[in-house]
């Protein structure tokens, strides 16, 4: 029986995220599935009465499905891999007839594919070909004759422009040698890097040694002579490939990258022979988007199958041939037998002599794949490296960013690297830890890096070609035997050229070619310190893919998320710990949940970020934080003791009180918030005696919050003196007597702190004594209005003044805030709500709404018809998550009674869904993920197609909520 692939395997093979978050929703709709050896089919009801035949031939992986989707593989064969995944696919003894007969015709066709034609091969029109090699001949000779000009004239003459680049480069392709063209349009970068002489008279030494070359194709070996033509861009079909004698292994796919450059998209994917250690580069292009072919295995995949090679001096691209047997997952990756007593397996130097090989063998190779057993990522003063046990070292190319995924995935310990070794440096592309294959790679994968260093005598050369040859004559430059050998296999049969700027060209070309083949490794002694161990369970993999979708789309789901993977304690895998980084440091209200998953490995690898280094927070415990942490420490350390110990934190604050500094007083102040009680009274009159209003403001509001304290009960004589209430036999009419001038012990209290803008005007002026009186009112403690004006709901419809109504109101809804008073939140909040549209404060009405018993805030809200839907999402966000289901059906009825209007009525402005996108929108956020069957149901009802895909998308996302939930579990 074929092992069931996981998740992750057949995510890979999704052509976007749409078509797997479609497959994801067909969970419950499959019937009559089964699986047989290397088939997988099954029925997948649709919209119409005859369900979707679906098929999959795992040994490819190929598909078939009868529905008329363009994707490939469609959302139908993803989700009948996803139900296989998850074992919702039994094993049967017989193949379904409707599988068994497109199988059956797959295995004919590709009999037919690999099975040699009786007639003769199809071969190029020699007219046809003898016009392109013409046309080649004569754009490499312009172009030779436009790069010895360059050197003639002096490279500081040069127009180092886009446009004069791409006038030259437009010139090569209609002169059909593309790969000429592609190098030239790479120029550009290069010419505004800091050593831009360099890199670019190597690049034209380059092109010249690559004319030159075509020049001579028929004295070159034939392998030499496909690799010249495959660098200028000649075409080599497929079917020609074919024909190249295949190679069998069991072909480990070590890693892939998607890259894309004016809409031309490109997927490389790297294989690793078992058996043989051969590498295979498979290369695919896709114009308009990343659809390519879904025959190519997942990384960390390995199958038995034959490759077809291009033929050249160093052959590396390669085709797919015939396949033995399905991919299956692999967890080593054995290494080559070193080439010499020196030269261990997977040693640097193995790697560089591999390396040497290939580009004596094909000169204008600009990289080559390397696997590098047991080596440690690190970054000094002098950039970054990978070291290895005998100390010897490579750097690591940053041209394309800085690893600091694979630090992070590293953590100090070696790991199986593989990567590109290339002119700048070793290119990180994936890594091989715990058994799986990861992605290492940098973000934002650009073209080849630039090239290194030269060797010796190339500064001369750069300086003659500055100034040009016609201005400054190039000295006899000996070149070394193995150079020389070089010279006498590319360079013009004669000795070397009579122009000076050619020869120099060559010069550089061949010297270039010697210094990039003749790498040797430096030695080191630094040895990283090493993160430590973090207990704490590991992200499933399902949990820690869908952790960085998350992250990468800012996704509203995230507070769920990390609150149910907080209960379970996770971690997240070590490959995402620079993700997690960079997010906290960019998402503040994430921060906390992000570093906790980050954990140990994260805080090692923030150490070694500028940037990241201020989100390191000292271990909780550590005592010293407290007289030597930083500002954010000390306040992380403050509030972890006030949970475990109110009256140790406070302690604490009250014995460094007099010797704190003023910006932080008042966020150390607030963390007393926490557990509050009248034994915090003492520090907090202390803070009421502090020069600084933020920290007199935050002290008085925390006093607020105690209503048996002194400051409660000296507020409460403060409204007593400022506000008279008439006589209590009849209707209480409540006036007010002052306040007058401030005295100094309101102003102690916090009553006159300036709070910029003040709501309430006189007469056309801020009234600054409303907003004292508001002060006053929201300290007073709620009893004292219930013994002068009787219970909540009798209080709020005292008659008053409209000069005292707002501050009254106003100060009541803080104090009902601060108290947590329900009975008061019900009378205020019926109050308000009688008020005319537009008077009352939406977000006042949240919070008291907010404050009131769950089933009181349901029973009101369903009372509220669809014409009440914006007052309904409003006060929605003040119910606790999720929303209770009679709540979300409720809604759910009132959006379909606007459906239904709408379809009666088209085209009315307020009946179209997107005048409820963002009740939509919270509704995929808050609605418990069990109505995601009812929501599919009511789509199906929608006359109107806006409506009813608004209800689809919002059954998506309920599914999507409740498969995050799941891959936590």
């Amino acid at each position: 029986m074929t092992t069931a692939w996981t998740t992750e395997q057949i995510t890979a093979l999704a052509p976007d995220a749409a078509s797997l978050t479609a497959a994801r929703k067909l969970r419950g709709k499959w019937s009559g599935t089964g699986q047989h050896d290397t088939a997988l089919w099954g029925l997948c009801k649709g919209s119409g009465s005859t369900p979707y035949q679906t098929v999959v031939d795992l040994s490819g992986p190929a598909y078939k499905c009868s529905c008329p989707s363009r994707k490939f593989p469609c959302k139908h064969s993803l989700g009948l891999l996803l139900t296989w995944a998850e074992g919702g696919v039994a094993a049967t003894g017989t193949v379904a007839s409707f599988a068994a007969e497109w199988l059956a015709g797959r295995a004919a066709r590709e009999a037919k594919k690999a099975a040699p034609e009786a007639k003769s091969p199809r071969t190029a029109n020699p007219v046809t070909a003898d016009q392109r090699h013409a046309r080649v001949c004569a754009g490499l000779a312009d172009l030779d004759t436009w790069l010895t000009d360059q050197v003639r004239t002096g490279l500081a003459q040069t127009d180092r422009s886009h446009t004069a680049f791409e006038a030259v480069a437009a010139r090569m392709v209609d002169a059909q040698a593309p790969g000429v063209a592609a190098a030239l349009r790479h120029l550009p970068r290069l010419a505004a890097h800091a050593d831009w002489p360099r890199l670019l008279l190597t690049e034209f030494a380059r092109l010249h040694l690559l004319a030159t070359a075509h020049r001579r194709l028929d004295d070159l070996s034939p392998a030499l002579r496909a690799g010249v033509r495959a660098h200028i861009g000649y075409p080599h079909p497929a079917d020609a490939v074919r024909t190249e004698p295949p190679v069998r292994d069991h072909w480990m796919v070590v890693g892939q990258r998607v890259t894309s450059e004016d809409n031309l998209y490109t997927r490389r994917v790297w294989l690793r022979g078992r058996t043989t250690a051969r590498w295979a580069l498979i290369l695919d292009h896709h114009y308009g988007g990343p659809s390519f072919p879904p025959d190519t295995p997942f990384p960390g995949s390995l199958v038995d199958a034959e490759l077809h090679f291009y033929p050249g001096a160093a052959p590396l691209r390669a085709i797919w041939g015939e396949r033995h047997a399905i991919p299956e997952p692999f967890t080593t990756i054995p290494l080559a037998p070193g080439n010499s007593a020196d030269n261990h397996p997977g040693s640097i130097s193995s790697a560089l002599h591999t390396y040497a090989a290939a580009i004596g063998a094909d000169p204008f190779l600009r990289s080559w794949p390397i696997c590098l057993a047991e080596v440690i990522p690190l970054r000094d003063e002098t950039g970054w490296h990978v070291l290895q046990s005998d100390n010897s070292t490579l750097p690591i190319s940053t041209s394309d960013g800085e690893p600091w995924r694979l630090l992070g995935l590293s953590g100090g310990h070696p790991l199986t690297l593989i990567g590109e070794w290339t002119a700048a440096g070793l290119i990180p592309i994936s890594a091989l830890a715990d058994g799986s294959i990861v992605d290492t790679a940098p973000a934002d994968i650009g073209s080849a890096a630039a090239p290194a260093a030269t060797g010796n005598g190339t500064a001369d050369l750069v300086s003659v070609a500055l100034v040009g040859t016609a201005r400054r004559p190039i000295d006899a430059v000996s070149l070394t035997e193995p150079v020389a050998t070089l010279a006498a296999r590319l360079a013009p049969a004669a000795s070397p050229s009579d122009d000076p700027a050619a020869r120099l060209l060559e010069t550089v070309a061949l010297q270039d070619c010697f210094a990039r083949g003749g790498v040797v490794t430096t030695a080191s002694t630094a040895r990283p310190v090493v993160a430590e161990d973090d207990p704490r369970p590991l992200l499933p993999q399902a949990a820690g893919a869908r952790l960085a979708a998350l992250l990468a789309d800012n996704s509203p789901f995230l507070e769920e998320w990390f609150a149910a993977a907080e209960q379970v304690g996770y971690r997240a895998p070590d490959s995402l710990a620079s993700v997690l980084l960079e997010r906290a440091k960019a998402l503040a209200t994430h921060r906390e949940p992000l570093l906790r998953l980050a954990g140990a490995r994260g805080r090692w690898l923030a150490g070694q970020h500028p940037g990241w280094k201020p989100l390191v927070r000292a271990a909780a415990e550590d005592e010293s934080v407290w007289s030597h942490g930083r500002a954010a420490e000390r306040r992380a350390w403050l509030t972890e003791l006030r949970r475990r110990d109110p009256d140790a934190a406070r302690a604490a604050l009250a014995g460094s009180w007099g010797t704190e500094s003023g910006p932080g007083k008042a966020e150390l102040l607030a963390v007393l918030g926490a557990g509050l009680s009248l034994a915090d009274e003492t520090l907090l009159e202390t803070a009421l005696d502090d020069r600084r209003a933020e920290v007199r403001r935050t002290a008085a509001d925390l006093l607020g919050r105690l209503p048996d304290s002194a400051f409660a009960r000296r507020m409460a004589e403060r409204a007593a003196a400022w506000l008279s209430f008439g006589r209590r036999l009849s209707r209480p009419q409540l006036t007010t007597t002052g306040p007058g001038v401030l005295d100094d012990a309101a102003r102690r209290d916090g009553v006159g702190d300036a709070v910029g803008y003040l709501p309430y005007q006189a007469e056309g002026s801020p009234d600054v004594a409303a907003e004292w009186l508001h002060r006053v009112v929201a300290a007073t403690p709620l009893r004292q209005w219930e013994r002068l004006l009787g219970p909540a709901e009798q209080a709020v419809r005292v008659s008053m003044s409209e000069g005292v109504r707002g501050p009254m109101f106003a100060g009541w809804s803080d104090a009902v805030l601060a108290q947590r008073d329900p009975e008061w939140a019900r009378a205020l909040f019926a109050a308000y709500a009688e008020q005319p549209a537009g008077e009352a404060d939406s977000e006042k009405l949240r919070e008291l709404f907010a404050l009131q018993p769950l089933d009181d805030q349901i029973r009101h809200l369903r009372k509220m018809d669809s014409s009440w839907l914006a007052e309904i999402e409003s006060l929605l966000r003040a119910v606790p998550h999720p929303w209770p289901a009679a709540m979300a059906e409720h809604v759910l009825r009132l959006l379909l009674e606007r459906a239904d209007l709408c379809a009666d009525r088209p085209g009315a402005p307020s009946l179209v869904p997107g005048s409820y996108r963002t009740l939509f929108r919270a509704s995929s956020t808050h609605f418990p993920v069990t109505v995601s069957g009812t929501v599919t149901t009511i789509a199906r009802k929608c006359a109107d197609p806006y409506w009813e895909q608004a209800f689809d998308q919002l059954a998506h996302d309920l599914i999507q909520r409740k498969t995050m939930l799941e891959e936590l579990q």
